[in-house]
């Protein structure tokens, strides 16, 4: 039986992947890196700020200490930060407030599972904060997606067993990771057509019998 629903926050709630895009183009021009694209750039999804960074500098053959990676990341975190300023609710997914609605409704717990330290003010600005029992982000969690950290501690904040939780994941990492945790997954959006996932979808708002064909 399905008690928990997790949320990946990026590409599944809301979308701020144009401004995450734009801040490492603009930290790859400023380093003299050409051609970081969108592509490279889908191949951050879901992953740690570091390793996100590692997607980046690896079109340089310049080599960077620990401590000036550690800057590097804090610069590009800056730059979007500062974009978030013009965030607000028109941020947020077609049909997610409707379909978190519906699982409260039905007693299904809601939490957000996501690897960016920024959740919380992203869920505060596009108005999301207090529609969820639990949120579990980058600003407590030790390991990056694929590993399940960042899921397990949102079941755990929950009091929900793994087993009785679904994640809903836009990346491959992301689906890996609730896996990896023993959870259902289901894919949306970038990650619709991948094999690991129990159920895939082309966004949330077509998964108003997901629950019903998870048993419960």
């Amino acid at each position: 039986m399905i008690k928990a629903v997790i949320f990946d926050l990026d590409g599944v709630l809301v979308t701020t992947d144009e401004l995450h895009f734009s801040a490492w183009k603009r930290l790859a021009e400023e380093l003299g890196i050409i051609g970081f694209t969108k592509a490279d750039n889908a191949r951050q999804r879901g992953v740690s700020r570091m390793a996100s960074l590692e997607v980046v500098l690896e079109k340089t053959d310049r080599k960077f200490s620990d401590e000036e990676k550690n800057e590097l990341a804090e610069k590009k975190n800056d730059m979007y930060v500062k974009s978030l300023k013009s965030l607000n609710k028109s941020a947020v997914l077609d049909g997610v407030v409707d379909f978190i609605a519906y699982l409260r409704n039905n007693g299904i717990k809601t939490a957000v599972g996501s690897a960016s330290k920024n959740t919380p003010v992203i869920l505060e600005k596009t108005d999301l904060a207090d529609k969820f029992d639990a949120v579990s982000c980058g600003l407590n969690t030790q390991k990056s997606k694929p590993d399940p950290e960042v899921f397990l501690i949102a079941a755990d904040k929950l009091g929900i067993a793994p087993s009785e939780c679904v994640v809903i994941e836009d990346s491959d990492a992301g689906i890996e990771a609730a896996k990896a945790g023993g959870m259902y997954a289901i894919a949306v959006g970038e990650a619709e057509h991948n094999k690991m996932a129990d159920i895939s979808a082309a966004s949330v708002d077509g998964l108003y019998k997901t629950i019903e064909m998870f048993g419960r």
